[in-house]
This record gives C-alpha cells, sequence and structure tokens, in this order.
C-alpha cells in the first residue's frame, strides 16, 4: 500500500486523505490490479527483459491503455525498467531528483517494484508519495515534482504519452524539504 509523508514528518496512510492531499495539486492516484500470467509474472521478476518480453508485458495490461486512450487520448506507451544493475542509472536517476516539471502530464503505472515521486503543493508544502505495483498515477503538466528510487532501486513501469513532445524536466532550483529517504523509512 501507498503512503505520503509530509515534510513535517507526518506519515499519511489512508487513501482518501491521500487522494484529497494530492487533488490539491491535481496528482491522480488509482489502484489498477496487475493483469499477470505465469509467463508475464516471470517477466516482470526478470531484470532486464527484451523488447519482445516488455511488448508482452504492456499488452497484458493494455486493457487500461484502451481506457486512457479512449478516455484521454494518449496514443503510445512504452515500459521502463530500473535495476540496481543497470548501466547509467545513477546519471539517470540524477535527471529526476532535482525538482522539475514537464510541458505534458507525467502518467505512470506501476506494474513492479517501487518508487517515491515528490511534489510541492500549492501552499509551498512538500510531500513524498510512494509507489507501488499497482499504483497508477498521473502528474499534471506544470506542476514541480520529482522522483527517486527506493533502496531497492527497482522499479517497472508503464509510460503513457498523448505525444512525444513535452518530456524534457524544466528544473525550477526550488529547494527540496525532504533528506531524500524519508518515504522508506517510514
Amino acid at each position: 500500500m501507498a503512503f505520503l509523508i509530509r515534510s513535517s514528518g507526518a506519515v499519511v496512510k489512508d487513501r482518501e486523505t491521500m487522494e484529497e492531499i494530492l487533488g490539491t495539486c491535481g496528482v491522480s492516484l488509482e489502484f489498477w490490479r496487475v493483469q499477470s500470467s505465469d509467463r508475464t509474472a516471470a517477466l516482470l521478476s526478470a531484470n532486464s527483459p527484451g523488447a519482445e518480453e516488455m511488448e508482452e508485458i504492456l499488452s497484458e495490461q493494455d486493457r487500461y491503455f484502451q481506457k486512457l486512450r479512449e478516455a484521454l487520448g494518449y496514443q503510445t506507451r512504452d515500459l521502463v525498467v530500473v535495476y540496481p544493475e543497470l548501466p547509467g542509472l545513477s546519471a539517470m536517476l540524477d535527471r529526476f531528483r532535482p525538482i522539475h516539471y514537464h510541458e505534458d502530464d507525467e502518467v505512470r503505472y506501476v506494474v513492479d517494484g517501487e518508487g517515491v515521486f515528490g511534489f510541492v503543493l500549492p501552499d509551498g508544502d512538500q510531500v513524498e508519495l510512494l509507489v507501488e505495483k499497482g499504483d497508477f498515477i498521473r502528474v499534471p503538466r506544470l506542476l514541480e515534482h520529482w522522483f527517486r528510487l527506493t533502496e531497492t532501486r527497482r522499479i517497472k513501469a508503464i509510460r503513457y504519452f498523448t505525444g512525444t513532445a513535452g518530456w524534457v524536466p524544466v528544473y525550477t532550483g526550488t529547494p527540496s524539504l525532504f533528506s531524500g529517504e524519508a518515504a522508506r523509512t517510514a
């Protein structure tokens, strides 16, 4: 179960309260059961599935993609696979740790592993949200946020796109109120 931590250290585990807090900045959080045949479950547990295997994982979750395509106009999706031995992992993560925003919505469906999204709320407070397998999150365009991995350094997430523009992070220089380990230690 995902949970949220305020910069004050208060932990929120109630889904309704989390959604209320995140709703103040337009973040949508839902839980979608990961569809998983025996084959897909094995692929999800592998560190680095190949292109065909990644397509199998994506195809098994396509009922959600169809829903997003019809309701919100998403056109493409891919699978991002992150694991401790991934070449260039530290450099990749360094791009997402500073507070930034995107010109387009950031939409993720976690199908394995876990990570932490952080957000700057309208009142300037900051929160971190642990997302895990089954969590679907939509971060609205222009919202200041960041992302980091937990100590497991492992996540597989489907990314949904309406187009190819808008994915360059725009760094704001806003300082983080978190030490970087809050969500994992709660």
